[in-house]
């Protein structure tokens, strides 16, 4: 009865992990195979718990980092993200007090804010994004990166 307790969690965790692709319930999933065949090789109920937390726990320890890892590789920064630290030209003077400021980036025209507070940034010139704070983009002169 026990093999089929461990058999049952096993495919649980198996079918959330190839329904979520997100490395979550993987580690687990080996851990209740070795629950399973200690199981079947009739080995007690405290071992197998035993035998599934510790192949658990050392296979999120040592084999996550390394999955992760060659998983996250291939990941390119999408929308906002890949806006930063790209280069733009300010179209509309940038004034922190006044509130104003707009800059042209890939072709879109971006409401901007100047990363220093009391720094006015003129018409005309090459700034790169620092960050992005709701719709605004901060940015910095390109010579003050130097």
């Amino acid at each position: 009865m026990e093999v089929i307790g461990w058999l049952i969690a096993l495919v649980f965790l198996v079918v959330i992990e190839i329904s979520t692709m997100g490395l979550t319930t993987i580690w687990f999933a080996a851990g209740a195979l070795a629950a399973t065949i200690a199981a079947s090789l009739g080995a007690p109920l405290y071992l197998q718990i035993a035998l599934f937390l510790i192949v658990s726990v050392l296979m999120l320890v040592f084999t996550r980092p390394i999955a992760v890892k060659y998983f996250n590789q291939d990941r390119e920064k999408t929308n906002v993200d890949s806006v930063i630290g790209k280069k733009g030209i300010v179209t509309g003077a940038i004034d922190n007090l006044l509130g104003c400021g707009q800059v042209t980036l890939n072709g879109l025209e971006w409401t901007a804010r100047s990363a220093s507070e009391d720094l006015k940034i003129p018409e005309g010139s090459v700034v790169i994004v620092r960050d992005i704070q709701g719709v605004k983009l901060i940015v910095e002169l390109e010579e003050e990166r130097v």
